[in-house]
């Protein structure tokens, strides 16, 4: 078994197999784990992106559940890093149902990006870096005042 990355995330859905399915075919996550029920419902499963992993899972209690269930209410998104062409997985996201709200454009900090929204609702941010800045060529692209580690 693979060591457990530090970090990871867990989404509510209300069809989790079908996110499943969605999230294979438009992001290419792995589905690494499934757990079931003795009626074959998905109790819980992780998908791996690279290094990390999002688990998904039913709706379980009141205060976990699917955008769809919460009017398209978010409190996260997701953001995933690739290293291939942004435009292309923007057009396979988009084949597998993804709604993108924000077309791949290019972003001060260097990356190009895209947001869609799964079939249930949930955020995703897709980022390619296409150029390599310092925080000072940063601020000078956006106005914006940017400190921390490099």
């Amino acid at each position: 078994m693979a060591p457990r990355p530090t970090l990871s995330t867990s989404l509510s859905y209300r069809d989790p197999r079908a996110a499943i399915v969605f999230l294979e075919k438009a992001f290419a996550f792995e589905l690494t784990l499934l757990v079931e029920d003795d009626a074959g419902a998905v109790a819980h499963s992780e998908l791996a992106f690279g290094s990390g992993v999002v688990m998904v899972g039913g709706e379980w209690s009141d205060d976990n559940k699917s955008p769809a269930s919460l009017g398209g209410k978010n409190t996260q998104s997701v953001h995933i890093q690739i290293d291939t062409d942004v435009d292309v997985h923007c057009a396979r996201a988009t084949a597998a149902g993804a709604e993108v709200f924000a077309p791949p454009s290019d972003q001060f900090y260097g990356d190009r990006t895209y947001r869609c929204r799964d079939p249930e609702g949930h955020i995703w941010t897709v980022g390619q870096t296409t150029k390599q800045l310092t925080f000072d060529q940063m601020a000078a692209a956006s106005g914006l005042k940017i400190s921390g580690q490099a």
